[in-house]
């Protein structure tokens, strides 16, 4: 199970290639859809032979290169992730106390969870908030989306509050996952605010499919709070 994703974290050596313009993923592995983001990201999302039925996988790159890599199931629950410039990686906990669920999301119009993930680095982090439905559907790019509103804090082992988040992201029903929105980061230190939200979906086959290069919002001062590392263990895109 997650292969791909174990044998990255394990030897900190990713298992892909860039030519000048396009991402190339490893034998077996296959994009479905390139998101180019207004934050100067673009992401890849694949599936590779051998996955558990629903999971998802992920690349996210930026203007100097890959930045993350993670998973998630059918319920878009993240499932484990590695951070190419650490070197660190994370796990979801098993037996959560409450589990993520887009199914409980769908059908109640709101979804709470309280889970832990796991790091051999970083140790263990506590996440606690919900998911609600706005009752707003947008399109974007000609993809239908609906909006949730969201809240969100991160915990240390020792119960110290890491940080805190609000804001608005949107669900794909026919994906089964979560797209980014705009959301305010509060830290010990400061308060800021960010918005990842897709711009462009990109299908195969369709000029700019697996680019490596970000369009929209780069060359701009952005933050570099820790949060921003942090929030990507979650799949939350904040």
């Amino acid at each position: 199970m997650l292969t791909l994703l174990v044998a990255i974290g394990l030897t900190a050596t990713p298992a892909f290639s860039q030519t000048a313009e396009t991402f190339s993923l490893p034998a077996g592995c296959e994009a479905w859809v390139t998101v180019q983001a207004k934050d100067c990201t673009v992401e890849h999302n694949f599936t590779c032979e051998g996955d558990p039925v629903g999971l998802k996988q992920r690349v996210t790159l930026d203007e100097e290169g890959m930045t993350y890599l993670g998973a998630t199931d059918d319920e878009s629950q993240w499932i484990r992730s590695f951070h190419p410039r650490s070197g660190h990686t994370e796990q979801l906990e098993d037996n959560p106390r409450d589990r993520a669920s887009l199914t409980e999301l769908i059908e109640t119009g709101i979804d709470t969870y309280d889970f832990r993930t796991l790091s051999p680095e970083l140790g263990a982090t506590r996440f606690v908030g919900q998911d609600s439905l706005t009752g707003r559907v947008v399109t974007i790019d000609g993809v239908t989306l609906e909006e949730t509103q969201f809240n969100i804090t991160a915990y240390a082992e020792d119960g110290t509050e890491l940080w805190s988040a609000e804001g608005n992201e949107y669900i794909s029903r026919d994906w089964r996952m979560f797209q980014a929105g705009p959301g305010t980061v509060t830290t010990p230190r400061e308060t800021y605010e960010e918005d990842d939200s897709p711009v462009e979906y990109i299908f195969p086959g369709e000029p700019g499919f697996l680019s490596v290069n970000p369009k929209h919002g780069c060359g701009l001062t952005l933050s570099s709070s820790p949060v921003t590392a942090l929030k990507e263990y979650l799949n939350v895109d904040l």
